[in-house]
């Protein structure tokens, strides 16, 4: 019997702070050499809706921390992304069919999500922002036999 390391996922408390985490070092990865507006170039902001999101005041884009990451329009659960980033990266050859049992997600969905981190470690800039995620992640990890 093999032993496989998967993550524990957080209580929902706990999710929400880590989750505002991510979103926070997203944010300051994001736009460590300052805010400018995709659509219009403008370098004035204000908050956006969602948390950690951007406005700019000129033409009232709003961008978010995700946009334009490897979690751009990333439809699970960003701490689960997080998470499946983490085992990905550890394990480079784990199968999108071991990744959809330990999260419970389709396996498509995981062949997906899988494929999108493997072309993100090829990029420098990309698998830097990605290990400065998994770095902030609380290190909760369990045992899972298969």
């Amino acid at each position: 019997m093999t032993q496989k390391i998967a993550e524990a996922l957080p209580l929902p408390n706990e999710n929400l702070a880590i989750e505002s985490r991510i979103l926070e070092v997203l944010a300051d990865y994001k736009w460590r050499d300052g805010y400018v507006c995709r659509k219009c170039g403008h370098d004035r902001f204000c908050n956006g809706k969602k948390p950690f999101s951007r406005r700019c005041t000129k033409c009232k884009s709003e961008e978010s921390a995700t946009s334009h990451t490897i979690f751009h329009r990333c439809k699970i659960p960003l701490t689960e992304a997080v998470r499946l980033a983490e085992m990905v990266c550890k394990q480079p050859d784990v199968s999108s069919y071991e990744i959809s049992r330990v999260f419970d997600k389709r396996q498509m969905t995981c062949w997906k999500f899988k494929t999108r981190i493997t072309e993100c470690l090829e990029d420098t800039e990309k698998a830097r922002l990605l290990k400065l995620l998994i770095k902030e992640l609380p290190k909760q990890t369990k045992a899972v036999n298969t």
